[in-house]
């Protein structure tokens, strides 16, 4: 007797409604029900952003969406601070039906910070991001953001497709506040997240982590900082000491060494443009950013709003799709692993 496996099931926060993320949302989520069929897909959002596109496209009886108000008429292209609750009211439904196993996963379209502290800031104070308000959601007081892509063979002279995770210790920071952040303890903890999670979420049995230091060639031996000898390479050791493999301090300008791919499962960067910008230079707007440390799988794309495209039918969605692949993916491998 053949054993029937659930379906997956997916919900997409299609993000800032004045963006791209209502039409990438939904042509990715066509796009990636057609070549799967074991999986269901809930977009949540006004209804009417879909009406345009759903024209353009053959519907699914697997694709559903469910409808979230807009406060105000989107006017596509243009910011309206009103529909900034809008925004975070999808997340909150998407994060408790994750909570509650309703969903098995949550992908979520890009938006616009700026608006949204514009229309909550005095009800919610800042918003600094998906992933910090995702872990006041869940209650975790650290939480790990991560970039996935793929780098195909012939790139960097890559003899075949080599998988790229980038993680960061410290998140959407001023530049100015980043040392000050770094703690031994906190480093610790992110080592022990990304190693987990690539366990858990990802199914890699023995992960292998490099970490890189904060100053230019990683403190030059304490000439130029001594955050290196004094908190991250500490934080390595006791990482070791755990049972982790796990290495470093490398300077940022040499640890993404292309020829270590195929043997190094995640970097951790100790700030966001010192792993983002390698990450993006190479991974050609089809990277995914995944939220370790949940008690939920998230991810998302990692691209912007694109206001100055929306509507106009030349957005890609390639990202949007990617990230449905990967927490499909993560989904399954989560499945196996608590089995």
């Amino acid at each position: 007797m053949i054993q029937q496996v659930a379906p997956v099931n997916l919900v997409i926060c299609s993000g800032e409604p004045a963006g791209i993320g209502p039409e990438i949302s939904l042509m990715a989520a066509l796009a990636f029900l057609e070549r799967q069929p074991a999986a269901n897909i809930t977009i949540l959002g006004d209804p009417g952003l879909f009406v345009g596109l759903q024209s353009l496209s053959s519907p699914n009886p697997r694709l559903s969406i469910s409808p979230v108000s807009l406060a105000a008429p989107v006017k596509l292209g243009h910011l309206d601070p009103s529909n900034a609750q809008y925004v975070l009211d999808i997340l909150n439904i998407a994060t408790k039906g994750c909570l509650e196993g309703r969903f098995d996963a949550m992908v979520t379209a890009p938006l616009q910070k700026s608006v949204i502290n514009d229309g909550t800031q005095a009800q919610q104070g800042l918003f600094t991001g998906h992933t910090e308000y995702l872990a006041k959601l869940c209650h975790q007081d650290h939480v790990v953001m991560m970039l996935c892509a793929n780098i195909p063979a012939g790139f960097l002279n890559l003899p075949k497709v080599s998988d790229l995770r980038v993680a960061l210790a410290t998140t959407h920071l001023p530049l100015k506040e980043v040392a000050s952040a770094l703690h031994s303890e906190h480093i610790v903890e992110t080592i022990k997240i990304v190693h987990d999670d690539l366990q858990h979420k990802f199914g890699i049995t023995k992960p292998v982590i490099r970490v890189a230091g904060l100053n230019p060639h990683a403190g030059e031996s304490g000439y130029l900082g001594r955050e290196e000898i004094e908190i991250i390479a500490p934080a390595i050791e006791d990482a070791k000491a755990l049972g982790m493999d796990v290495s470093g301090p490398y300077p940022g300008d040499t640890m993404f060494d292309a020829h270590v791919l195929d043997k190094v499962d995640a970097f951790i960067a100790m700030y966001h443009d010192q792993g983002l910008a390698p990450f993006k230079f190479v991974s050609f707007g089809g990277g995914v950013n995944v939220t370790l440390g949940l008690p939920i799988i998230r991810t998302s794309v990692d691209h912007g709003t694109a206001l100055e495209i929306a509507g106009k039918g030349i957005a890609d969605f390639g990202s949007m799709l990617e990230a449905l692949e990967l927490a499909y993916q993560l989904a399954l491998s989560s499945r196996n692993t608590n089995t």
